[in-house]
């Protein structure tokens, strides 16, 4: 498949009809795909795995009514937007998100993010903190809150076996894939709660996953979390993590999330010197922005209004 055929599959699978509109945008050295709707304060919603922006599709029309400029971006290598060669890494990835935030011509922007989105926005609220107003992270623990549950707590390790998983070359690429992307509905069903995915959402995951190169630029971040425990870069990143987030941080996540433990995340809070507030959604799992949207976004919208969020 050539370059102009990669494209029209793309636009055909991401750039899905809806109340929102379709566009790239150039930074830090790529091109991205954002879906936005809406006018008023940017809200940035950030994916995770093995999403894309359209894990948002209930959220962009609820943040735009409530008064927001929504706008949902796909991460470098995945979506509609750029497959690089490399830059994968946390600190690229978030100076992509930051980078997206400069280019929609904002001050700043409240970060929502969720899995990986989730650990990028934490990483960008400590980067760049000028350009993060507000932080709401959901089904993700602060990044050196989550490594040591990864190293510490044999549980947390078994939870995230798929991660260990991931360090073999090319293996899980293909397995990811195969079967038209077979493997992706397994793991949205299996990583649910009781309210299981709709068949024709699992659907527009597969299809999305089946673009050539997103397997691997998906899998590339979760590689680099793991070899780079003992190198400079890794250890370098960890200690930048000491830094507080100095912004109002809302922490959301499903007390059924098999892959992220409660025990994991509660704590986060730990590493926020401003006005942290800890939501735990009874009956969800790690998707909660889809299992339950009425009720995560009538959560995040009251926590965007309220000018003093308390602790």
């Amino acid at each position: 498949m050539n370059g102009t055929e990669n494209a029209g599959a793309r636009g055909t699978v991401v750039r899905r009809d809806g109340p929102w509109t379709h566009r790239d945008v150039a930074a830090n050295g790529a091109r991205f795909h954002i879906a936005e709707m809406g006018d008023g304060p940017l809200v940035l919603l950030v994916h995770g795995f093995p999403q894309f922006w359209w894990t948002w599709r209930h959220q962009l029309p609820a943040l735009a009514e409530a008064g927001y400029r929504a706008v949902a971006m796909d991460l470098r290598g995945t979506g509609g937007s750029d497959r690089t060669p490399r830059g994968y890494d946390p600190v690229n990835l978030a100076l992509d998100i930051t980078g997206v935030i400069r280019t929609l011509g904002e001050p700043d922007a409240a970060l929502v993010g969720h899995d990986l989105g989730g650990y990028l926005a934490w990483t960008a609220a400590v980067l760049r903190p000028k350009l993060v107003r507000r932080l709401a992270v959901a089904s993700m623990p602060h990044p050196r809150h989550w490594r040591a549950s990864l190293l510490r707590d044999p549980r947390q390790t078994a939870a995230g076996a798929y991660i260990w998983g991931f360090q073999r070359p090319w293996l899980p690429e293909r397995k990811l894939q195969a079967d038209n992307a077979a493997a992706v509905a397994g793991l949205l069903r299996e990583w649910s709660g009781p309210r299981r995915p709709d068949p024709a959402d699992l659907e527009v995951y597969r299809r999305a996953m089946s673009i050539p190169s997103t397997a691997h630029c998906s899998i590339e971040p979760y590689r680099w979390l793991v070899r780079s425990l003992l190198r400079p870069d890794g250890i370098q990143f960890n200690r930048r993590m000491r830094r507080p987030v100095q912004v109002p941080t809302l922490h959301l996540h499903g007390a059924l999330d098999p892959v992220i433990r409660t025990r994991s995340t509660a704590g986060s809070g730990e590493y926020v010197e401003a006005p942290y507030r800890w939501r735990l959604f009874e009956g969800l799992g790690h998707y909660p922005q889809e299992e339950g949207p009425l009720t995560f976004s009538a959560e995040l919208i009251d926590w965007l209004r309220d000018p003093e969020p308390d602790r």
